[in-house]
């Protein structure tokens, strides 16, 4: 293979590549430099530096993978490479231990006041009892997001004899016990717990998913840290909260907008802020070239790389026929993972009619794929299924030739316990993907856009009145589905939106008479 590496790379990364592969390094190419020199090149190793274009990627005759070393890449048009056929890698976990360990520091310097107390010391005071600390000992930890860097936490504040709270709708009791902790619910987290810290990925469940109402529950010497992405904890309520003496402090590392200038975080002394710096270490800058060279090189072994942002290339005769169904298992685990309020225990996925006579496995990855991104999980079509299985979730197919009246009919289903959530997609002839069940309820969903959802009872005068709600906050309904299990039972009404429902209009909808729950669903 020849690569071409168009950023600052770590040493020891491009030392990798040179083990199996022909190297050149040139960074600052401009863009029209980049579109002549990628011609020569089969892969591409970039950094933040690099803007990787439609006109970049279809100028690379020979370019089968794009490897980023770090997490973001919005720097990368995904979309022409996947029609191009090249592979999108990242490397997500390059900077576990370093974001871990971050966070961490972060939680013992806010406990001890360290930051304060050394400004105090250069200003040539000597104030110990204003900056008397607490112990983390025998202290509540709530753990927001059980993901890499969410567990590598709980393990190592373990040692601290702390007990640990935690929330992660996909993960197993047998894999909490595994690491010690308890699962619980986020209200529990709030109000029991004496530290709290967030790992999760920023998406609309989880933005400002701590808020006025969250931080009034808590206890008022609680400390929040949050390391993850800026935009989950409302800034301006936390920094409120800490001037108002309602809760004890926070540690502060990413930010909804960067650098926060004149921020009101920034006023607060019991607030202590560090600029972005999870993931910069020396380690994690070597972590990430090297991940990002192992996975340049296993493609050139003929191998799957392990972090693909998008699908491994399949043949187009493969990838003409199965698309359609692709499209619609990712969208239906989309859906479930969203309507899902329990943790999930087994995934099981049904193929009936024509649909189980062909080669399944891409379709069970786009379901798993969509069913984890819904819960905020940064999940591929290489990791999807890894990263079920770190979760405890069991994974069961089936085929059946009846497709209860379809050609074909995709069946999955989310169990927790006893209780099971259930969804029925189905492809037609002129490749049209719909959801035509949901429960025990018969609809006909588009795979695409937003959805108002809404259980009613079954009577009169309940449709009419919620789309008067919607109409007089001026959001349009492009369509309407209504089934029910049978008459007398409730009903479920579907309503294809032209925007996303705001949580104020949602909540009219919860008020109208006969209206026993409501939700907004994004495809």
């Amino acid at each position: 293979m020849r690569v071409l590496v168009s950023d600052p790379l770590a040493e020891e990364g491009v030392k990798r590549l040179e083990a199996g592969a022909e190297v050149d390094v040139m960074t600052n190419l401009s863009p029209e430099e980049l579109v002549e020199r990628i011609k020569e090149y089969d892969a591409l190793v970039i950094r933040s530096g690099t803007r990787v274009t439609a006109d970049v990627i279809n100028a690379g005759d020979r370019l089968r993978i794009v490897g980023r070393a770090g997490v973001g890449i919005d720097n990368v048009d995904v979309e022409a490479a996947t029609r191009k056929g090249v592979i999108v890698v990242n490397t997500p976990g390059g900077n576990t231990i370093s974001a871990a360990e971050h966070t961490i520091a972060m939680m013992l310097s806010m406990a001890r006041n360290i930051p304060q107390a050394n400004a105090s010391v250069r200003r040539g005071e000597w104030n110990r009892k204003k900056y008397t600390g607490v112990e983390v000992y025998n202290k509540t930890l709530g753990i927001v997001g059980l993901g890499r860097i969410g567990a590598e936490v709980a393990k190592r504040m373990k040692s601290f004899d702390m007990k640990i709270l935690a929330y992660d709708p996909f993960i197993t009791e047998a894999k909490a016990a595994e690491l010690g902790l308890k699962l619980t619910t986020l209200d529990e987290i709030f109000r029991e717990s004496d530290f709290i810290t967030v790992h999760t990925p920023l998406t609309k469940e989880t933005r400002d998913l701590i808020d006025e109402p969250q931080l009034a529950v808590m206890k008022p010497t609680v400390r929040i840290i949050n390391c993850a992405r800026g935009g989950i904890i409302n800034e301006a309520a936390l920094a409120k909260a800490v001037a108002e003496n309602r809760i004890g402090g926070a540690a502060i590392d990413v930010y909804t907008k960067e650098p926060p200038t004149g921020h009101p975080l920034l006023e607060q002394e019991r607030i202590i802020t560090t600029p972005h710096l999870g993931a910069s270490t020396a380690e994690a800058q070597i972590n990430v070239a090297i991940a990002v060279a192992e996975q340049i090189l296993a493609l050139g072994r003929g191998d799957l790389p392990t972090n693909a942002i998008n699908m491994p290339a399949i043949s187009p005769e493969t990838l003409a026929v199965m698309e359609p169904y692709m499209k619609l298992a990712e969208t239906m685990g989309r859906l479930l993972g969203q309507l899902s309020e329990q943790r999930v225990d087994e995934l099981e996925i049904i193929y009936g009619g024509s649909i189980g006579e062909k080669d399944t496995r891409p379709v069970t990855i786009s379901a798993i794929k969509g069913l984890l991104e819904a819960a905020g999980n940064m999940a591929n079509f290489v990791n999807a299924p890894a990263l079920l299985k770190e979760r405890g979730v069991k994974l069961m197919e089936a085929r059946a030739e009846a497709a209860n009246g379809y050609s074909n009919l995709i069946t999955i289903k989310l169990k927790a316990g006893s209780h099971i959530l259930s969804v029925h997609g189905s492809v037609y002839a002129n490749k049209e993907r719909r959801i035509v069940q949901i429960n025990d309820y018969r609809v006909y969903v588009p795979t695409e856009g937003n959805l108002l959802m809404a259980v009613h009872e079954d009577k009169p005068n309940i449709i009419g009145p919620v789309c008067m709600v919607l109409g007089e906050d001026r959001i349009n309904i492009g369509g309407m589905h209504v089934g029910r299990s049978s008459a007398g039972m409730p009903q479920l009404m579907v309503l294809n939106v032209d925007q996303a429902v705001p949580d104020e209009t949602l909540s009219k909808v919860k008020k109208v008479p006969g209206v026993i729950k409501a939700r907004t669903i994004s495809l």
